[in-house]
């Protein structure tokens, strides 16, 4: 098979069509639609390599199931796994149904190919006293103490409120004092609103109180050593060390809090649809995945605590 070759000028501008139709109409994120274009222009790029000659919008008509199943054996021979295939078919195939609709194409056989199976990996939340020891710990993990004071109060921000970890380091000094709800811009442009408990609101404040530079409206609220917003990357180095002193799994990472939120909330009775809303999920199929993690939770204690399990 010859190398793959460079899309045509007509096929760039209909992927670039399709792809600003994806981030206007469907409200997608900037990082979702740069894999949407990666994706396809893996797709359009194995099919020039394929046919020895560039996809066009014109031959997209005649591509069939071989041709999908040709493209699935080529990424999987090259190591993708399953579920990542199973993205990138799943972007493939909106991008032909849009080409379809648009040009007239009869693409139905080429729309059957199905993506692989795979397990759907859970999330790997804490248990509530694990939660309540990492908080514990985070306020004296460092021997600077207001960057103690700092990991500790972002670590609770997150647990707290269930956020994605670049959502609480996107907080600026305009947004202290922090109300009793706090307006959250996630994935998508998605706008959502979470209480704020005075446990989180007390940490940002002792935070505050010991850090050495001053808060302006328009720079971090959490601030790096040097004085520059706190990077994630050191977020989650101070937590691979806390993890580590406790015992914690590897899995106990800043973005396992927002599991941890919504498990526990949904073991203490919480309703799907609030968490949905809390977590800001577009689809209540994504928050379904938590009442699978409870069942496995339940099981592991039924198995322990059953004198005949």
């Amino acid at each position: 098979m010859t190398a793959p070759l460079a899309l045509t000028p007509a096929m760039a501008d209909a992927l670039a069509q399709w792809l600003q139709g994806q981030s206007a109409a469907r409200d997608r994120s900037a990082h979702t639609i740069a894999a949407y274009r990666d994706d396809v222009i893996a797709f359009l790029g194995f099919l020039g390599g394929y046919h020895a000659q560039g996809a066009t919008p014109a031959s997209l008509a005649d591509l069939g199931q071989a041709d999908m199943r040709a493209f699935a054996a080529a990424e999987r021979g090259r190591g993708l796994s399953a579920r990542s295939l199973a993205r990138r078919l799943s972007a493939v195939r909106s991008f032909l149904r849009w080409m379809s609709d648009r040009h007239g194409y009869d693409l139905s056989a080429a729309l059957s190919m199905r993506g692989p199976r795979y397990q759907r990996s859970l999330p790997r939340p804490l248990a509530v006293a694990q939660a309540r020891e990492l908080l514990d710990h985070a306020r004296q993990h460092h021997d600077t103490p207001w960057i103690a004071a700092r990991d500790a109060a972002v670590l609770t921000l997150l647990y707290g409120c269930g956020l994605r970890i670049s959502e609480g380091l996107s907080l600026c000094g305009r947004d202290w004092p922090l109300r009793d709800v706090l307006t959250i811009r996630g994935k998508g442009g998605r706008e959502r609103r979470v209480p704020v408990l005075p446990v989180a609101r007390d940490a940002i404040e002792t935070y505050l109180r010991l850090c050495p530079y001053t808060l302006t409206p328009d720079e971090a609220l959490f601030r790096g050593a040097r004085g520059g917003p706190l990077r994630p990357g050191v977020l989650e180095g101070a937590m691979a060390r806390m993890r580590q002193s406790l015992g914690l799994p590897p899995t106990a990472t800043p973005h396992a809090l927002r599991h941890s939120f919504a498990t526990h909330l949904l073991s203490a009775g919480g309703d799907l649809r609030t968490i949905q809303e809390l977590l800001g999920h577009a689809s209540l199929s994504t928050t379904q995945v938590y009442t699978d993690v409870d069942d496995v939770r339940l099981l592991e204690v039924y198995r322990r605590a059953h004198p005949r399990a």
